[in-house]
């Protein structure tokens, strides 16, 4: 079995803890007609490179159902700035237009397939994966970047057409795995393309 959710597979449920005081599970999102769903976190370069392009991917396809939901796998223990507490400071400070949950337990990371932050993983109105992989081809430097898959993945599907691209490599900095070096991924997570 792949360590990464498959194209087709179902989106996985979730209960878990938000910046704004309450908790969701995947049915809180069922009035979405896309749900993008993406590991992120706080102080990763490649998430704070791009998060602006990211919120305007959500915006814009806001009135056409699209909902975000982000997600901090991150063990504080291996970085102290992906703490919930600095998760409700970067909301504070930026608010995003997504929901932003905590996955304390890893859980969640592990049941998506997680690689790195961030890591898009965008369903239909079934909640079966129709794109994974990055959003931007330079999300550390996104003024460089010269696509953005993920808004391409989006703009396919609403059109009613398949997505051109369903796959990419997501580019960031790897989950950080409680207990396990900074650098660590699992032996059976590999390349996706």
């Amino acid at each position: 079995m792949a360590f990464t959710l498959e194209l087709g597979e179902k989106a996985p449920d979730f209960h878990l803890p938000a910046t704004d005081g309450q908790s969701y599970r995947l049915s809180d999102f069922n009035d979405a007609k896309v749900l993008v769903v993406f590991f992120t976190c706080n102080h990763c370069p490649f998430v704070i490179g791009s998060d602006e392009v990211t919120r305007a991917t959500a915006e814009k396809f806001a009135d056409q159902g699209v909902q975000f939901v982000g997600i901090n796998s991150n063990s504080a223990k291996t970085n102290p700035s992906d703490s919930f507490e600095g998760m409700v400071k970067r909301m504070k400070e930026n608010y995003f237009p997504w929901v932003y949950l905590h996955d304390e337990s890893q859980d969640v990371a592990k049941a998506y397939g997680a690689l790195r932050t961030p890591h898009f993983y965008v369903f239909d109105q079934n909640r079966e994966l129709i794109y994974t992989g990055r959003a931007l081809d330079n999300p550390r430097e996104s003024e460089k970047a010269t696509v953005n898959d993920l808004e391409n993945a989006l703009t396919d599907h609403l059109a009613g057409r398949k997505v051109s691209v369903p796959l990419t490599n997501p580019l960031g900095c790897n989950v950080k795995w409680d207990g396990k070096d900074a650098h660590w991924m699992p032996a059976e997570a590999c390349d996706l393309v």
